[in-house]
């Protein structure tokens, strides 16, 4: 069994921050935790611009807090987001996220991630092995 707190991943390396600082990622659960997928809260700053592609990773997003836009780049669809409001990239698609206010979310990666990952220029994470 596993128990973490958001409180006891704060500030480790765990907690990730994009270089910009729009974004911040604690890695609640990870590859290496070996479950077969990860576990993040997420937090977007409002008035920011994010685009993603995850060509390697199903995710899933639930909107906890906040509002804002999601911009499916594949698709030329977009979406209001609200708490309880949930996404499915199920089809790996580019996309961009833009908070009105700052959001919170909890999202779920399949394969998991590791926690070293970097988004590349276009967004995407690479798959890396757990270790």
């Amino acid at each position: 069994m596993i128990v973490r707190s958001t409180a006891e991943i704060t500030d480790t390396d765990r907690d990730v921050t994009s270089s910009d600082g729009a974004w911040r990622s604690k890695r609640i659960v990870l590859g290496g935790d070996g479950v077969g997928f990860s576990f993040h809260e997420t937090t977007i700053a409002a008035g920011t611009v994010n685009e993603f592609h995850y060509a390697n990773h199903v995710e899933a997003v639930w909107l906890i807090e906040g509002e804002g836009k999601l911009v499916d780049l594949d698709n030329d669809r977009v979406y209001d987001l609200g708490p309880g409001s949930m996404y499915l990239l199920n089809g790996h698609e580019r996309h961009r996220v833009e908070p009105r206010t700052e959001m919170r979310m909890l999202c779920v990666f399949n394969p998991p991630v590791t926690g070293r990952e970097v988004h590349d220029e276009n967004g995407v994470y690479p798959l890396v092995a757990a270790q």
